[in-house]
């Protein structure tokens, strides 16, 4: 597998719009490199028999039933809060009528 050139990152950050350096075309060569070969390898030992999976070890849900249950009245939920307005918390306004 041939090496990813400077010429080549050099076109990648134009189309990127990056304003990269010598420096950093040097160097994000190699890195760019060691990366493809790395998923090379990745994909060399992907076998057909292997079936993909998006994680190692199944996993089961973990959530609890939906269930109803009895709950506060609203008069009690509101029972501690500072304010209350149509029995609904009442809170100061953040955001514009525009927004």
């Amino acid at each position: 597998m041939s090496a990813i050139t400077r010429d080549e990152v050099s076109h990648l950050a134009r189309l990127s719009r990056l304003a990269l350096g010598d420096a950093e075309l040097d160097q994000l060569a190699a890195q760019l490199d060691q990366i493809i070969s790395a998923v090379a390898r990745v994909q060399e030992v992907a076998a057909e028999d292997i079936p993909p999976t998006s994680h190692a070890l199944p996993l089961t849900n973990v959530y609890r039933a939906d269930e109803v249950r009895p709950s506060l009245a609203p008069e009690q939920a509101l029972a501690g809060a500072p304010a209350a307005e149509e029995q609904r918390f009442r809170v100061p306004r953040i955001l514009d009528e525009e927004a």
